[in-house]
């Protein structure tokens, strides 16, 4: 079966654009800022680790990411944020991404459609330019994944 781009969401992610859709759209910027107080901090391991996370430059305010993607069969993946609370509008957009896609396969992940954002029905409340900052923290999450399975699919040394 060819995935179209409403199959091709995780079930988790529709969920929250269907949340968004279903609000006023004067409400919906309220609901992105909630998403920003439910970002939850770096772990340790992490937060003492900057050289994990990759800024996302493309985002207004500094905003960074890490991934790990776990052994099993399904490569699910982990997903971390590091966002300003002083930049709700990032860290709602870097939340909706974790709620959305963290735990999920890889494979589900690199599915996503690059149009998600524009889905959650902000574009008239949000400027262009923080839109393309979420998009381009979904694209640096694929393209980081992207990376991990041409890794994971070459051949072992002898």
């Amino acid at each position: 079966m060819t995935a179209t781009p409403e199959t091709a969401v995780p079930d988790s992610l529709a969920e929250i654009i269907d949340d968004f859709q279903a609000m006023e759209e004067s409400d919906r910027l309220e609901l992105l800022l909630e998403f920003s107080r439910s970002l939850p901090e770096l772990p340790a391991e992490i937060a003492d680790r900057p050289e994990l996370l990759e800024q996302v430059v493309e985002c207004q305010s500094p905003v960074f990411l890490s991934l790990d993607v776990d052994d099993s069969p399904e490569h699910r993946v982990s997903l971390f944020f590091k966002a300003p609370p002083e930049a709700p509008t990032t860290r709602g957009f870097a939340s909706v991404l974790y709620e959305g896609l963290n735990g999920l396969p890889a494979a589900e992940i690199l599915a996503v459609p690059a149009d998600v954002p524009d889905r959650l029905g902000l574009t008239r409340a949000i400027t262009p330019l923080r839109m393309r900052g979420m998009s381009a923290m979904l694209g640096r999450i694929k393209r980081r994944l992207a990376q991990h399975e041409k890794l994971a699919q070459q051949p072992s040394q002898p």
